[in-house]
């Protein structure tokens, strides 16, 4: 059972919000690394842009479906999200009414709980109870088959560490039945997140013992993206959360391993759709509920529309452009 379990939660003239956020039972770990469940009430619609990140995400909506954009793609509207490593920003909306539990999972554990190569989920959102071979919750006491069984069943639960502790039963069921997952996939992977991106995918290879090619297979299979778009991913990762932190752009693109700041800025614009500045810019708004990052510790999300009266465009071409608006007379 889940054994430390940390809720917040507040109100104010936005609308009220609860959080809970805990780790998952030691037998997951690595592969299952965090649970955050969420409930939002809040007085009006909500837009987050989401950067990608070395994670990949399974989001079991228990109320209100998430409205979600990418730049040259139909906008899809899902209560239960599946989504896999991604090199571009996505724009989530709602209209202020979701609850739900977000599960982050090492890429190659996706692999694993849902037995469907990942490369087919890289830069997608899907309904997890549409992927090719959904997982089945066998065993007594387990809620009905597949996805929408599970999260009736969680939303059903009084209390938050109830439904961490059936995630971690579920969960352990379907690793267990589940697709086998390299050793040596999970070593590279491991690697290239210790480094952020940095160790050459030549040396990589070496280190495992396959050729690039081989390894360059394997991850697009297991992983979702190959170690060099991977390693763009993790290396980004590092920068925004450098940035955000107080780090200058020119010192951050050093200690990243960018040829220059103009490399970095470059990067930063093509995979979150905005520039260090505007992103930096967007950090430090307030806004009525907590705006949290998807991984602790780094800067992954803006909440770009709230009660507040943020607001952003998000063009086709991914853009994404912040403006201030002034909040409503209290």
């Amino acid at each position: 059972m889940t054994s430390t379990v940390r809720t917040r939660s507040g109100s104010g003239p936005g609308g009220s919000w609860e959080t809970a956020c805990a780790p998952p039972h030691p037998r997951l770990r690595p592969g299952v690394l965090s649970y955050r469940g969420i409930r939002l009430d809040l007085d009006g619609p909500r837009r987050r842009l989401e950067t990608p990140i070395g994670v990949s995400t399974l989001l079991l909506g228990f109320e209100g479906p998430i409205r979600i954009s990418r730049a040259g793609r139909a906008q899809l509207s899902l209560t239960s999200v599946c989504s896999g490593l991604a090199t571009t920003p996505v724009m989530g909306e709602h209209d202020g009414r979701v609850a739900g539990i977000e599960v982050l999972l090492a890429p190659w554990a996706a692999f694993t709980l849902f037995g469907t190569p990942q490369h087919e989920l890289a830069d997608q959102a899907v309904d997890p109870d549409e992927l090719p071979r959904p997982p089945g919750a066998a065993g007594a006491g387990g809620p009905a088959r597949g996805v929408r069984g599970l999260t009736a069943a969680l939303a059903a639960l009084p209390s938050w560490p109830e439904r961490f502790a059936l995630l971690d039963d579920v969960l352990a069921r379907w690793a267990t039945a589940g697709a086998p997952t390299s050793s040596r996939v999970v070593r590279a992977w491991s690697e290239l997140v210790r480094t952020a991106g940095a160790i050459p995918v030549p040396r990589l290879a070496d280190e495992v013992g396959w050729s690039v090619r081989h390894l360059e297979n394997r991850f697009r299979q297991q992983i979702g993206l190959g170690p060099k778009a991977a390693a763009r991913v993790l290396r980004l990762q590092r920068a925004r959360r450098l940035l955000a932190s107080g780090h200058g752009p020119a010192g951050t693109a050093a200690a990243c391993g960018y040829y220059d700041q103009a490399h970095l800025s470059g990067e930063f614009k093509a995979m979150t759709g905005c520039t260090p500045k505007e992103f930096a810019a967007a950090r430090h708004a307030p806004v009525p509920a907590p705006g949290s990052d998807r991984v602790a510790g780094q800067a992954t999300s803006l909440v770009l529309t709230s009660a507040a009266g943020r607001s952003a465009d998000f063009s086709k071409t991914g853009t994404v452009r912040v403006n201030q608006a002034v909040p409503p007379a209290s």
